[in-house]
């Protein structure tokens, strides 16, 4: 990383962008772990709290009319709690449930071999020429590999790339981008989507205890926006970043021979088309289990979208993840039976070992924000100003998706960040009548477009470090010279697509309608 800002700072044609971003960077080189800023938060928490309570600050709820006065967390009340509600705090966290049951199904996916294969399928049934969108389209398909995708895209880029006879470093920053500036698009529901939901769930609630939020309450939207960025991303290389003569002609790397860690193989091909018929049959019965008149796993009235499979489609969506690992690995040899299911969930799970000890200390932040009643303070009087200024739902969603995309820059862990602006935020929302899936969809945009450019993210390392494979005396400024054009147009792009969707009115996900 020295060497490449070392790199950066010889270059004599440096833009005023890459200087602000250099700065950002060392701003955010200082700031701690995200498992120590939510301690330092919930400090913060205890002296405000005290602050406002000898003032005798009060709110009062619109939708039940209870008033909620601000106490103090540094007092003898506010420690006891603090002590006594730690492991409830912990063991309540829904996210924590939901995301340890998702990964038990698709690490058993992942480690089959499964969803690599997968995404090497996308690739070569499009033609040579389609390369770039195969790519950038694959990039949004692996997002069900969570942070995995990365190390996962960025060799098969480059190796594409290579199989075409087009440059490797070209296919390494186009599965770099499509990964990373489209991080929440996919044509699937991934983990991240099932962390975002039940951090909404719990925020909504503060308002309506009985409101849910489903992974599935966006998949309209963002399966739609995997296809638009997709194409977003090779419009913008096809057309501009492709003819850089640094990139127009394949490097000596860049045969154009066939390459076998691209294509299938026959067992692997046989292999997917098991895994095809285990989708359809499954499916299949979720479907008429739903058509059972009467059956309990519908919702109120009869209702699919209510149903407990929506409401709980993590659980049917590890089920699926599970089996169709276990058939793939069965078949191609990765998984030798039955016995070896456990150790490989196992190992999944024990990946989430630095995002649980992380969890621990955001559920006791937001626990502690919720009791202080400050949480009540801001929404409520965040909601009278958003009100009194008679901006347009459109025009404050638009607001999030910037300022979320810039926070981006600094703090680039999506679920750090939802987690503390989420039970600020979707109360608020609520109170002028937004529902929290447009906020959450607003987020998960600002949270995605910044992800490529931002040298915070340890991701951008490592795709620096694949160029510098190829070319030996790229730095940080080689990498952004790509990511930053591609970046501001999905931006623009992304939220131009989101107000034209909002503005329809077509429904975010299944039963999630815009008002």
């Amino acid at each position: 990383m020295t060497e490449a800002r070392s790199t950066v700072a010889r270059t004599p044609h440096m833009t005023g962008l890459l200087r602000v971003i250099g700065a950002i960077e060392r701003v955010g080189n200082k700031l701690p772990h995200p498992f120590w800023l939510f301690w330092i938060l919930a400090a913060g928490l205890g002296v405000v709290s005290l602050a406002l309570s000898l003032f005798g600050v009060s709110v009062t709820l619109p939708k039940s009319g209870e008033v909620v006065a601000v106490q103090n967390l540094l007092s003898i009340d506010g420690i006891a709690f603090a002590a006594q509600s730690a492991l409830e705090n912990f063991a309540e966290f829904k996210p924590l449930a939901v995301i340890v049951v998702m990964l038990l199904g698709v690490s058993v996916a992942e480690r089959s071999g499964l969803l690599e294969a997968l995404l090497r399928l996308t690739v070569i049934r499009f033609p040579g020429r389609w390369v770039t969108f195969s790519i950038a389209f694959s990039g949004m398909v692996a997002h069900i590999m969570s942070d995995s995708a990365y190390l996962v895209m960025i060799p098969l880029g480059a190796l594409a790339f290579r199989a075409a006879g087009r440059s490797p470093v070209l296919g390494i920053m186009v599965a770099y981008v499509s990964v990373s500036a489209g991080f929440n698009a996919s044509p699937l529901v991934t983990p991240g989507d099932a962390i975002r939901a039940a951090l909404t769930t719990q925020a909504a609630q503060a308002v309506d205890p009985t409101y849910v939020v489903s992974p599935l309450a966006t998949y309209f939207f963002f399966g739609a926006s995997s296809l638009l960025l997709a194409g977003v991303i090779t419009a913008v290389v096809e057309l501009v970043l492709a003819k850089r003569p640094d990139l127009v002609v394949a490097t000596s790397d860049a045969v154009g021979a066939p390459d076998d860690r691209v294509h299938l193989t026959g067992p692997e091909k046989r292999a997917l088309i098991r895994v095809a018929a285990v989708v359809a049959g499954f499916t299949l019965v979720v479907v008429a289990l739903l058509l059972v008149p009467d059956s309990p796993l519908l919702g109120e009235n009869g209702s699919v979208v209510q149903s407990v499979v929506i409401k709980n489609i993590s659980v049917f969506i590890a089920l699926l993840f599970a089996m169709i690992g276990i058939v793939y690995g069965r078949s191609v040899g990765t998984i030798t039976g039955l016995s070896v299911v456990p150790g490989i969930m196992s190992d999944g799970v024990g990946k989430l070992a630095p995002v649980i000890v992380l969890f621990f200390a955001v559920s006791q932040f937001l626990a502690y924000f919720e009791w202080t009643g400050i949480a009540s303070v801001l929404t409520v009087h965040g909601a009278d100003a958003l009100n009194s200024l008679n901006a347009p739902h459109l025009v404050v969603l638009l607001v999030i998706i910037l300022s979320i995309s810039l926070l981006n820059m600094v703090i680039t862990s999506g679920s750090a960040q939802w987690a503390i602006l989420a039970p600020v935020v979707v109360p608020m929302m609520m109170y002028i009548q937004l529902p929290p899936e447009a906020a959450m969809a607003a987020f998960m945009i600002g949270d995605s477009v910044t992800n490529a450019v931002t040298p915070m993210s340890p991701y951008f390392v490592l795709a620096l470090g694949f160029v510098q494979q190829y070319r030996k005396n790229a730095g940080i400024g080689t990498l952004m010279s790509f990511t930053v054009p591609i970046s501001f147009a999905i931006l623009i792009s992304w939220a131009t697509f989101f107000a034209i969707w909002y503005s329809l009115g077509i429904p975010l996900g299944p039963g999630v309608h815009i008002p």
